[in-house]
C-alpha cells in the first residue's frame, strides 16, 4: 500500500533540487539525499560530518528495482525474497548501471552497494518516487542516532530542507547489514534470526 503522508510531495521537490531530507524507516530515522546527484550525496557527507571513504547505502522500492542496481545470483535472490521488505542492509556486488549512474560515494573502493528495501510505507514510496535515495541514521558521524523528528531537528535545523514523518515511528535499532558479496553470507553487524543457514539456499 502507497504512502498517502502530506509530506512527500514536498519532500520529493526537496529531493529532486538536491537538498536533504530526514524520513523515516523501520529502523532509524534516515538522511536522504538524491543518490544519482554527487552533489546531493556530498551535502550528507557533510552533514553527518562522516569521514571520507566511507560509501553510503540506498533504500530502493522495491527487491523487483533490487535487480537494476545489483548484480544478482539466484541464491541472493532468494536471501532477498526471504528478507525484504525488512530490517536489512544488504552488501551487494553493485550493477554497471549502478556504476555509471550513482554518485561514486555510494559504491565501495571494491565495487559493491549498500541497498535497503525498508518496510516502511514513507520511506518506500520516497523511493518510489525519486528512485534511490541515500540511507544514513540521522546523526552527527560518532553521535547517536537522534530518537525522534523533534531530536532531529534540533541537530539540524535549517541544514535539512524537510523533515518528514508519517506511519510507524523507527524501533530505534540499526538495520542488520549482511555481506553477500563473497562466496558466503557474512554478518557485518547485528543478528538474523533465523541463523543464516536456514536463510540461505545451499547451491547458487
Amino acid at each position: 500500500m502507497r504512502s498517502t503522508c502530506k509530506g512527500l510531495d514536498t519532500a520529493e521537490r526537496a529531493l529532486r533540487r538536491g537538498d536533504l531530507v530526514v524520513y523515516p524507516t523501520d529502523t532509524l530515522w534516515g538522511v536522504g539525499g538524491l543518490a544519482i546527484q554527487t552533489s546531493a550525496v556530498d551535502k550528507v557527507v557533510q552533514l553527518k560530518r562522516r569521514p571520507g571513504g566511507l560509501p553510503i547505502s540506498v533504500i530502493l522500492s522495491s527487491t523487483e528495482e533490487v535487480e537494476t542496481f545489483a548484480e544478482l545470483t539466484d541464491t541472493m535472490r532468494a536471501v532477498l525474497r526471504r528478507s525484504l521488505p525488512g530490517p536489512y542492509t544488504f552488501l551487494l556486488p553493485a550493477s554497471a548501471y549502478a556504476r555509471r549512474v550513482l554518485s561514486p560515494t555510494v559504491i565501495s573502493p571494491s565495487g559493491a552497494i549498500g541497498v535497503r528495501v525498508p518496510d516502511h510505507p514513507v520511506a518506500l514510496e520516497l523511493a518510489r518516487r525519486v528512485g534511490p535515495v541515500t540511507t544514513t541514521s540521522a546523526n552527527r558521524h560518532g553521535s547517536p542516532p537522534c530518537r525522534d523528528l523533534a531530536g532531529a531537528r534540533r541537530e539540524f535545523r535549517r541544514e535539512v530542507a524537510v523533515f518528514l514523518g508519517g506511519g510507524p515511528s523507527p524501533t530505534g535499532t540499526p538495520s542488520t547489514i549482511v555481506d553477500l558479496t563473497g562466496p558466503g553470507l557474512r554478518l557485518v553487524r547485528g543478528s538474523l534470526d533465523p541463523p543464516p543457514q536456514a536463510r540461505v539456499p545451499r547451491s547458487a
